[in-house]
């Protein structure tokens, strides 16, 4: 299925936020919140910081909507490959972090 996940999917915000409205209206608030103008970290910045946690998640449409407010907060090019790098090391490093797990794990059932 190759239109699995595009733009045009972005209709359906209407339809889900309207079958669980308390859920949606709270996220709506937490959204607004991280993504406020007057916060101590400037907005390009938060932008940047959403990139990052929107590439580590995988959210295509998260992906498009931080890029677009980044590119509007005066973001460069070079700030956003920067972004993706840092994404991917930490992300890299968070399997690391696991396999300290798998390694305890590991012991624990083989002893």
């Amino acid at each position: 299925m190759s239109d699995y996940q595009s733009r045009s999917d972005k209709a359906y915000a209407k339809q889900l936020m309207q079958a669980a409205n308390k859920e949606a209206t709270a996220f709506l608030n937490l959204k607004s919140s991280a993504e406020r103008k007057d916060g101590a970290i400037p907005e390009k910045y938060r932008e940047l910081m959403s990139i990052a946690v929107a590439l580590s998640t995988q959210c295509s449409y998260c992906i498009d909507a931080h890029v677009e407010n980044a590119v509007k907060a005066g973001a460069t090019k070079e700030e956003l490959a920067e972004t993706v790098f840092i994404a991917s090391a930490l992300r890299a490093g968070a399997a690391v972090g696991h396999g300290l797990l798998a390694m305890k794990l590991f012991e624990e059932h083989s002893a």
